[in-house]
């Protein structure tokens, strides 16, 4: 168990590797995993399905940035669609759980958007393309989240599938440190760091390496067995966090931050009193690495980090805006809605509506605006769905010790980036899973009668 985890460990660095030095590699990386994982899923056995399915779909979710950042795909949201393939392929084998149809609902309600937004701008090439990018995101959740909504899982399998999600996490880690080895030299104000997220947007590269930082202090804490196992995911934690911070965009971080409490704080309660003082112990540790880390950071970056999460400018003026121009699209937003409340401005409306007024594409960072503002009424009935659902499930099931963390990844992740990649809905549908413990064989004792 510990050789295999930290070969595929050592196997996703190498990747890193081939990624940055040869140009072939990331297509070949690319139709290689999509490959891999649909074999995966024919051969699996029926039992194993649901694990196989979602094992490609946490590959994907993770491997997803990357793929863009490397241009690896076939498009630009492939991943997205490869994973409600997977998905739509997994329901053929094992079908949906009935209880779950207010997912297929919130499907449906997407649809009068797509219809407003033709009569609106008109059918064509650029239509096409808005739409399909912004209601992938919600309909990769809708499909995922019927999925697996009440799916039976064992603990070790959800594990690995989180395992899945964040190997391709080491893998843009690796990359990013060959991409900008040295930090000091490119940083030279507060914004949030291109050069510093390989190239790529700060906002996507910090919400995956967040997701990976919550994902090693996952394993720090339950699945490290040995003292090796424990040194090791310390280690990912601290490279991945590092690279997290530096990306000056702080969602992400955050995000992973209050992830990571909520995860201790429903283990900790479940727990005994042994294991309690076990995670007492291991906590401290970690929040002393977590120290450690960040005053590496702040050294690298000349104190900029600091400033930033403080929201100042690089000469220590505190800045007006905290949400760096977020509220202004939000209230906007809300415009929208006021405007055409029933069935709103339709898919990509307020996109389009910003470029007549200000001449550029702004795309929002609000997911809960934009479902106000391009579906109107339809909206809040999805926003109802999407909170009130799982925590019906939770007052059921109380198994998954991830479930609130996941549900905070999600809502954070819409209001800062979106549904720009498909990770807040991939994780929002894990929440639903239905948790559960293998319970160890009674063993019995034969009674010999004495004759």
């Amino acid at each position: 168990m510990e050789a295999k985890y930290i070969f595929k460990i050592l196997v996703h660095i190498g990747f890193g590797v081939l990624l940055y030095f040869v140009g072939i590699f990331p297509k070949i990386y690319f139709f290689a995993v999509i490959a891999y994982f649909f074999f995966n899923i024919i051969v699996a056995h029926p039992k194993e399905k649901t694990t196989a399915v979602l094992l490609g779909c946490a590959y994907l979710t993770g491997a997803e940035v990357i793929f863009r950042m490397t241009g690896a795909g076939i498009f630009y949201e492939s991943s997205k669609y490869f994973i409600i393939f997977y998905v739509i392929f997994g329901m053929f084998y094992n079908g949906i759980s009935n209880k779950g149809y207010p997912y297929f609902i919130f499907l449906i309600c997407l649809v009068p958007s797509i219809i407003v937004a033709s009569t609106n701008i008109g059918i064509d090439a650029s239509l096409r393309k808005n739409v399909a990018f912004v209601l992938s995101g919600p309909v990769c959740l809708g499909i995922a989240a019927l999925y697996c909504y009440d799916k039976k899982i064992n603990m070790r399998q959800i594990l690995d599938i989180m395992l899945y999600l964040t190997l391709p996490v080491v893998t843009l880690t690796t990359y990013l440190f060959l991409y900008t080895p040295t930090i000091k030299d490119i940083v030279t104000g507060t914004d949030s760091n291109f050069a510093a997220s390989g190239g790529f947007g700060p906002n996507q590269v910090s919400t995956v390496l967040g997701l990976g930082m919550f994902v090693f202090c996952v394993n720090y804490f339950l699945n490290s067995k040995t003292r090796l196992l424990k040194i090791v995911n310390i280690i990912l934690f601290s490279l991945v966090a590092f690279r997290g911070i530096i990306t000056f965009s702080r969602g992400g971080v955050i995000t992973a931050i209050l992830m990571i409490f909520a995860f201790l704080v429903i283990v900790y309660s479940k727990s005994n009193r042994r294991q309690k003082n076990l995670i007492i112990t291991s906590f401290i540790s970690f929040i002393i690495m977590s120290a450690v880390i960040w005053a590496v950071s702040s050294e690298q970056t000349n104190g900029l980090i600091e400033k930033r999460y403080t929201n100042q400018d690089k000469i220590g003026r505190e800045k007006r805006d905290v949400s760096a121009g977020r509220v202004d699209l939000f209230i906007g937003e809300l415009r929208g809605f006021v405007d055409q409340p029933f069935l709103g401005v339709g898919a990509s409306g307020m996109k389009e509506r910003r470029l007549e007024s200000l001449g550029r594409v702004v795309a929002t960072h609000n997911e809960l605006s934009r479902l106000l503002s391009e579906h109107g009424i339809l909206g809040i009935f999805m926003l109802l769905i999407l909170i009130f659902k799982p925590l019906e499930m939770r007052s059921t099931n109380r198994y998954n010790y991830f479930f609130y963390a996941f549900l905070i990844f999600w809502f954070a992740t819409i209001n800062h980036s979106a549904m720009r990649i498909a990770a807040p809905g991939f994780i929002y549908a894990l929440a639903l899973l239905n948790v559960r413990y293998e319970k160890r064989p009674l063993r019995r004792k034969r009674i010999v009668q004495k004759r």
